[in-house]
This record gives structure tokens, C-alpha cells and sequence, in this order.
């Protein structure tokens, strides 16, 4: 018996056969982008949380950027719930268009991406393949627009119907048009200078948007209003109290004295937002930030669905401990918490033990989708997102 070991060239052409062969790898260019630590979803539930989220008949679909996992979650019919996920590099803002049915990622590793993804609700006619029509409309992606990274694309919102984006690497607002041009739009007074606008590095962590009617009716959250030589992401960066909450009109502060202020949102005609640093949502009234309620970790991440809003708690990382003056860093929880926004009242959460970053949370009606393609420790269901990938029909979506 010949006992010789394969040629080495053709051990490295059946290796090369065998990868790019799990479609999660081919959506997320990444190659073993399926294989995922099931302890990522290990989850602890509490309150009314699944009963709110089929209350209000929604998806909700949350980015946690570090794990570079994108989760829906939705009721089921029996009242418990269902969770789907889909892997994508570094995911941060999510926007939804429900007009065209669009959902928006932003992902922020170099190349920054914008994934489009869409519901799938026909597969296209097929000999080879006996593969039903897909249940809950699963998204998928449609297009994908590469950009540099300089740009450090964090937050996005529909504005006007077009998609914006906060281009953290340049201190603005950038418009970007649907063949990936991207075009600054806005820009806080504070950056001016002789020479024009410094956006060559970023100086303001300028996060996120509270998207109005237009730019002009929009606010736009950042950690501060001064250009310095001490930049965010430096650990010695001072944070206490000095972030904002600029107004697009102006192109000034409207509101100080936040800590790391993010996911600034419009609703009932308020300005709410998440005061980072200490671990808090409310609203800006009068120039001045007052929380609404204080919860357990980083709060990042706050979306609003009638009178109950989501907001999202992180993990402090480590190197930014100094970040969170108004947190213990060690008791900080990964999770979602739905909040009565007329009273405060904590309805229900979600909590991930092994959870670090949340950066933001969307939701869609479920009949417009029930999540992404995978099923966290459903093997059957790679199987499946092999059938959907194969034959989904671009057209009826």
C-alpha cells in the first residue's frame, strides 16, 4: 500500500476548494464568519421583555460592534422569544427605511462598509434545489459600499430621506448618496479655522445624530466642543462634563455638561440621550441634561417605539475606565432594557453575561422582517441560509 504522504501543492488546492463555502463568510468577506462562541448569546431575561416586544409587534435589531454581531430579536407566537443573528465586521449604526424597505449598517473597521440589506420573501424558481419559501422575511444583503476608514463612520439616520452618517475621523455630518459618494454636509462651528475646518483627525468624537425634517431641524451629540491637543481615544482625555449636544441650526452647543454623550434621538418633541459616562438616559431641557432613569453599564444605543424606549447598557472597556467617573466599571452589564419613556418604569430586559458592546438598536415592524438568515445553536439553519443565499429572488424583496 502506498503510505506517502498527499503532494503538498495538492493539499493546498483541495484547502483552497474547501473555503468560502459557508455563505456567512461570503456576505461578511470574512472568511469563518459562521463560526460564532455560542456563549455570545447566552442570555438572562427579566420583567415583561419578550411580552413588549410583542406588544409592540417589532424586530428589534441590535449591533454589538466588538463581537461583530448583528441580533434580531422578536416575540414568537407561543410569547417567548426568537433570536437571529448575521456576522458583519465591526457593526456599528443601524437605520431603517421602511419606505423601501432598507435596512442600513454601518461598519467601522478600514475600509468603513454600508451594508443594504433587504427581506427576502420569494425564492427564485429552481430545478436543483427544493428549498421553501423563507419564513419571517429574512435580511440579506442587497449592496455594499466600501469607504475609506479616515472617515471612522459611527452613527446613522435618515434625514430628508437620505441616508447621513457621523464621520467621526472629520468632526461632521456627511451625506452619502446611494453609489457610495459621500459628501460632507455639516460641520459644528467649533472646527472652523483660518485655514477652513479641521477634519483631518478627529477632535470631537461627534457620535451621533437626533435626525429632524433636515440638518437645520437635527442635533448632533459629541464629547466636546473644543479642539485640543488631548484627543478622544487617548485614555488621558478628559471627559467629566464636558460633552454636548449641538444644534444643526446653529452650529453651536445647545446643551452642556454631559460624559460621553451618545445615541442623541428625537421624540415627543424632546431631545433625548444617553449620558455614557454615568450610565444614564433622559432629555435636555433647558441647555441642561435630566436623566430619566440610571441603569446598569455604558448606556449606548436608544431607540423609541410609541412610548417605550430601548436602551442599550455596555461593559466598560478597560483602557477607558477613566470614561466612566459615574459607573463601576466591574458591575457593568451587556444588555437592552425597555423603558416606559412617559414614566421611567423599567418594563423588561435582556442581559448577555458574556455581552461587551452594544452600539445601537433599531427596530422594524416583524412583518416586515423577523431577523437575519442564522439561528444561534440551530445547525439546521446554516442549511437554510445556504437555500435562501442560493435562490432569493432580487426582485420581491
Amino acid at each position: 500500500m502506498n503510505s506517502s504522504p498527499k503532494n503538498p501543492r495538492e493539499a493546498l488546492w483541495a484547502r483552497h476548494d474547501e473555503q468560502f463555502r459557508d455563505p456567512a463568510d461570503i456576505a461578511a468577506f470574512w472568511h469563518g464568519a459562521g463560526v460564532v462562541d455560542p456563549g455570545l448569546f447566552e442570555c438572562a431575561v427579566e420583567g415583561r421583555w419578550w411580552e413588549t416586544l410583542g406588544r409592540c409587534g417589532i424586530t428589534l435589531l441590535v449591533s454589538r460592534e466588538y463581537e461583530h454581531l448583528l441580533l434580531g430579536m422578536r416575540a414568537n407566537a407561543e410569547g417567548s422569544g426568537a433570536v437571529t443573528f448575521m456576522r458583519l465586521p465591526h457593526p456599528s449604526g443601524i437605520a431603517v427605511d421602511g419606505g423601501s424597505g432598507t435596512v442600513h449598517v454601518a461598519c467601522t473597521r478600514n475600509p468603513n462598509q454600508i451594508y443594504d440589506l433587504k427581506p427576502v420573501r420569494t425564492l427564485m424558481p429552481r430545478l436543483d434545489s427544493d428549498a421553501g419559501a423563507p419564513a419571517g422575511n429574512p435580511l440579506v444583503p442587497a449592496l455594499v459600499r466600501f469607504l475609506p476608514g479616515c472617515l471612522y463612520l459611527h452613527d446613522l439616520a435618515l434625514i430628508g430621506g437620505e441616508l447621513h452618517a457621523t464621520s467621526v475621523g472629520q468632526n461632521s455630518i456627511v451625506r452619502i448618496g446611494p453609489s457610495g459618494v459621500c459628501e460632507r454636509v455639516w460641520w459644528p462651528r467649533c472646527i472652523e479655522a483660518p485655514d477652513g475646518p479641521v477634519i483631518g483627525r478627529n477632535h470631537l468624537q461627534l457620535n451621533s445624530i437626533a435626525a429632524g425634517g433636515g440638518i437645520e431641524e437635527s442635533y448632533f451629540s459629541a464629547s466636546t466642543d473644543e479642539v485640543t491637543a488631548l484627543r478622544p481615544g487617548d485614555p488621558a482625555f478628559p471627559v467629566d462634563g464636558r460633552g454636548v449636544i449641538f444644534s444643526g441650526a446653529t452650529r453651536e452647543a445647545m446643551a452642556r455638561g454631559l460624559t460621553r454623550p451618545h445615541s442623541a434621538r428625537l421624540h415627543g418633541g424632546k431631545i433625548w440621550v444617553d449620558n455614557s459616562g454615568y450610565g444614564e438616559v433622559g432629555v435636555v431641557e433647558g441647555g441642561a441634561f435630566v436623566p430619566v432613569r440610571r441603569l446598569p453599564g455604558w448606556t449606548r444605543g436608544l431607540a423609541f417605539c410609541g412610548d417605550v424606549a430601548f436602551v442599550g447598557t455596555s461593559r466598560v472597556l478597560p483602557r477607558f475606565r477613566a470614561y466612566a467617573p459615574g459607573l463601576d466599571p466591574d458591575a457593568a452589564r451587556c444588555g437592552v432594557h425597555a423603558l416606559d419613556a412617559r414614566t421611567g418604569e423599567a418594563l423588561g430586559s435582556i442581559v448577555w453575561p458574556a455581552g461587551n458592546q452594544i452600539f445601537a438598536l433599531e427596530w422594524m415592524p416583524s412583518a416586515m422582517s423577523g431577523g437575519f438568515p442564522f439561528t444561534p445553536g440551530d445547525e439546521a439553519s446554516t442549511a437554510r441560509a445556504a437555500g435562501l443565499f442560493y435562490s432569493f429572488d432580487p426582485h420581491t424583496r
